[in-house]
């Protein structure tokens, strides 16, 4: 029996990878984030699948059946929205696994972020602008942010910043960041990313806040800040270089 933790993505049902879609069909036992998982991926569960909604379960609710599928033997498909590897709060879950004895494998999945890139057009590391992509939340309600990883901390590099659960906070945050980035610097807002709802706002650090409060805008949305956002003048990459040794 093993627990196949499987990166959903950001919402549109066909953003999912192979793997992820075969673990899905072969696992007798679902257990999703109801809130943020796309429905239509549930439609892979093979027939009389035991699905159960986490969005109201507790740690220790969520743990107890995994643990019952484990007695049982049958294999369990635990989607998390965008990729697992951030912000998830699937570390928690692997630690109690651990101490069971329980197998699990991660299968990655499209984090919203990238979900959000592609739906602004543009690439995050562009060369001579930004090579540097910072992801990163802030405290609010949240857990506490760890001593030295405070946004005035990070801003300092002006790299391209990615803000996941902020934008409820964002007039805040763009006080936090106008003394690093100026406000002229380029800000985009997406909400909903790859859904039929998606929302795109663009503009600056001076004017990024009162877009979103315009659009009423409040979660499901990563912030992104830096030059790459509107960069039109920069250097060709090395990549394809004419100069480079291919050979």
């Amino acid at each position: 029996m093993t627990v196949y933790f499987i990166g959903a993505g950001p919402g549109a049902p066909d953003l999912i990878t192979v793997r992820g879609r075969d673990r899905i069909a072969a696992s007798p036992v679902c257990l999703y984030a109801g809130s943020l998982v796309p429905v239509e991926l549930l439609e892979y569960c093979p027939p009389g699948a035991r699905l159960v909604d986490t969005a109201n379960l507790d740690l220790d609710q969520i743990l107890a059946e995994l643990l019952d599928a484990h007695a049982k033997g049958l294999d369990v498909a635990r989607l998390h929205s965008g990729d697992p590897s951030v912000f998830s709060a699937m570390a928690e879950q692997l630690r109690r696994l651990n101490a069971a004895g329980v197998p699990y494998e991660i299968v990655p999945g499209v984090p919203a972020f990238a979900a959000a890139a592609a739906a602004l057009g543009r690439e995050l590391t562009v060369p001579g602008v930004a090579q540097t992509v910072i992801l990163t939340r802030t405290a609010a309600r949240a857990t506490p942010m760890p001593p030295g990883e405070e946004l005035a901390t990070l801003s300092a590099s002006r790299s391209t910043l990615v803000l996941h659960l902020a934008v409820q906070r964002i007039a805040a945050l763009v006080e936090e960041l106008l003394p690093w980035y100026g406000d002229d610097c380029p800000a985009a807002v997406v909400a909903y990313a790859s859904r039929p709802d998606e929302v795109i706002l663009r503009g600056t650090l001076a004017d990024i806040a009162s877009r979103v409060e315009a659009a009423g805008i409040k979660r499901t949305a990563v912030i992104i800040v830096g030059s790459v956002l509107t960069a039109e003048e920069f250097p060709d990459s090395h990549l394809y270089s004419t100069t480079r040794e291919r050979h």
